[in-house]
C-alpha cells in the first residue's frame, strides 16, 4: 500500500480490537504505579518548602531576598528541566530519561540536606528543579504511549494524583515535624531529605519497566515495540496497534527531525500554541500560589502561625480528593466540557474568596474560616478539572515526531508562568490585599475560559494517531498539503 493510501486508511481507521482484561492489565497497572513515583517526587519537592522556609530563615540567616531566591530557584530549574527533558526523551528514550531523572532527584535531595549555607542550598534547589521539570515532561509522555487509548485518560492522570499526594504528604509531614520539633532550626533538612526514599523507589522500579513502544517503533525497533505491546495489551490488540504506530512512524521518519523547524508548518505551530495556552491557563488559576504560600495566606487572613500550618493541610487534602473525583470523570466526560465547567467553578470561588476578604470585617471571628473554605473549594475544583486535564491534553495533542520536543516547549512556558505567579503573589497580596489579588485571578480565569472555548480541541475517545490525522486535515489547506511540505503525505502511487 502506498503511503498516501495508508494516510487515507488511517483517517478512516476501523476500531481497534478491544483490549480485554488479562495478565497484561496487571503489568500495565504496575508500570503506572512505578512511573508515577516521578509525580510523587514532583509534588513533595514543590510542596515541602511551604513549611520548611521558616526554620531555614533561622538556620541559614535568610533575608527576604534570599528566601525568595531559595524558594523560586526550584521553579526556574523546573522550567529548564522541562525543556531539556523533552530532548532527553527523544535521544535516550522515555524509560532511560526517567532513570536519569530519578538519580538527579536523589542527588539534589542529598545536596539540599547537606547544604552548609544558602548559596549551596540555592544551587541544589536548582538541580532538584531540573529533575522536577524533566519528570513533568517524561512521565506523562511515557504513560500516554504505553496506555491503550481507552484507558489513557485515567492512567496519565494518575501522575497528577501522585503530584497532589506528594504535596499533601509534604504539608502533613511539615505540620507534624514543626509541631513536635519546631524548636530545632535544622528540622528543615529532615523535611527535605524524605524525598530521597521515593527517588530510590523510582530508580529501582524503572530498571524493570519496558521502554515506550511508540519510541521503539520510531527508532526502527519494531520487534521490541511489539514485545512491549504484548506485555501491556491482548495479543490481537498488540498486532493491530503496532501496525498503526508503525505507519505514522514511517511517515514521520521520512520528514525532518522534530524540532524548531517544524514551527514553519501551520498546523504544527497551531498545536504548539494551543499547548502553550493550556499550560498558561493552568498556572494563572493561582493554584501554585496556594501550594507555595498557603500557610502565609491563611496567616494573613487571621489564623495564628500554628493554626495556619495545620489549616494548610486542608488544601492538600482537597487536592487529593479533587483529583480522585477527576479520575472518575475523565473518561466519561469530554475534555472541553470538564475544562469549561472547572473554570466556571474556579472563577466563582475566586470571587467568593475576594468578596469574603473585602466585605467581612476583620473583627469577625469567622472571617479566616470563610476565606479558608472558599480557598479549599477552589483547590478542589481546580484539581478535579484543569489540574489533571492540563497535563493530559499536553500528552495527547502532539504528533509522535515532535511530542517530546513540543511537550518540552509547552512545559517550559508553563514553569515560567508558575515562576511569575510565585514571584508576583506575595508582593501583590502585600500591596493590594487578599481581595484584589483574587479578583485579578478571577479576571484571568474569564480570559482562560474564552481561550478554551475558541481554541482547545477535543481529544477524548481518539487514539493519538487518529487525533493527529484529524487535526492535520482540519487545519491544512490544499496548498499546504502539497508534497513539498515535509509533514504532508505524498499522493498515492
Amino acid at each position: 500500500m502506498s503511503r498516501g493510501a495508508q494516510s487515507t486508511a488511517a483517517t478512516a481507521q476501523p476500531t481497534l480490537p478491544p483490549d480485554r482484561p488479562g495478565p497484561h492489565s496487571k503489568r500495565l497497572g504496575l508500570i503506572a504505579v512505578v512511573a508515577t513515583f516521578g509525580g510523587l517526587l514532583f509534588g513533595y519537592d514543590t510542596g515541602v518548602v511551604n513549611g520548611a522556609v521558616k526554620p531555614m530563615e533561622h538556620d541559614l540567616g535568610l533575608t527576604a531576598f534570599r528566601e525568595g531566591l531559595v524558594v523560586s530557584m526550584l521553579v526556574f530549574g523546573a522550567a529548564f528541566g522541562a525543556a531539556i527533558g523533552g530532548r532527553l526523551c527523544d535521544r535516550f528514550g522515555r524509560r532511560r530519561t526517567i532513570l536519569i531523572l530519578s538519580a538527579v532527584f536523589a542527588f539534589g535531595s542529598f545536596g539540599c540536606f547537606a547544604s552548609p549555607n544558602w548559596e549551596v542550598l540555592t544551587l541544589f534547589r536548582f538541580i532538584l528543579g531540573l529533575a522536577v521539570g524533566g519528570s513533568s515532561v517524561a512521565v506523562p509522555v511515557y504513560l500516554a504511549e504505553v496506555s491503550p487509548y481507552e484507558k489513557r485518560g485515567s492512567l496519565v492522570t494518575r501522575n497528577e494524583v501522585m503530584i497532589v499526594s506528594g504535596q499533601f504528604a509534604a504539608f502533613v509531614i511539615n505540620a507534624i515535624i514543626f509541631n513536635i520539633w519546631g524548636e530545632h532550626d535544622t528540622i528543615w533538612r529532615f523535611m527535605l531529605i524524605v524525598s530521597v526514599l521515593p527517588a530510590f523507589a523510582l530508580f529501582f522500579g524503572m530498571l524493570r519497566m519496558p521502554e515506550s513502544p511508540r519510541w521503539l517503533s520510531s527508532q526502527g525497533h519494531d520487534e521490541a515495540a511489539l514485545a512491549v505491546l504484548k506485555q501491556v495489551r491482548s495479543p490481537e490488540r498488540a498486532e493491530a496497534e503496532l501496525a498503526e504506530v508503525h505507519q505514522l512512524s514511517d511517515e514521520d521518519n521520512a520528514s525532518r527531525t522534530g524540532g524548531w523547524a517544524d514551527l514553519a508548518v501551520p498546523w504544527i505551530r497551531r498545536l504548539i500554541l494551543v499547548g502553550i495556552g493550556v499550560g498558561i491557563c493552568q498556572q494563572v488559576t493561582g493554584i501554585n500560589a496556594i501550594m507555595y504560600y498557603g500557610t502565609q495566606l491563611l496567616e494573613d487572613s487571621g489564623f495564628s502561625a500554628n493554626g495556619a500550618i495545620l489549616a494548610n493541610t486542608f488544601n492538600g487534602l482537597a487536592s487529593v480528593l479533587g483529583i480522585s473525583i477527576g479520575i472518575m470523570l475523565i473518561n466519561r466526560v469530554d475534555r472541553r466540557t470538564m475544562l469549561l465547567g472547572g473554570y466556571t467553578l474556579i472563577v466563582t470561588f475566586h470571587l467568593l474568596t475576594g468578596l469574603s476578604a473585602l466585605l467581612i470585617p476583620d473583627s469577625a471571628a469567622f472571617k479566616p474560616y470563610m476565606i479558608m473554605v472558599f480557598v479549599v473549594c477552589f483547590v478542589f475544583s481546580m484539581q478535579a478539572t484543569l489540574g489533571p486535564l492540563g497535563w493530559l491534553i499536553l500528552a495527547e495533542i502532539f504528533p509522535l515526531k515532535i511530542r517530546s520536543f513540543a511537550m518540552g516547549v509547552c512545559v517550559f512556558v508553563l514553569w515560567l508562568t508558575n515562576a511569575a505567579v510565585a514571584f508576583g503573589f506575595p508582593p501583590l497580596v502585600a500591596s493590594l490585599g487578599i481581595a484584589p489579588t483574587f479578583f485579578v485571578f478571577a479576571a484571568l480565569g474569564v480570559l482562560a475560559w474564552i481561550f478554551i472555548t475558541t481554541s482547545v480541541p477535543e481529544t477524548r475517545g481518539k487514539t493519538l494517531e487518529r487525533f493527529e490525522e484529524d487535526f492535520r486535515a482540519r487545519f491544512t489547506t490544499p496548498v499546504q498539503a502539497a508534497p513539498s511540505r515535509a509533514w504532508a503525505s505524498p499522493p498515492a502511487e
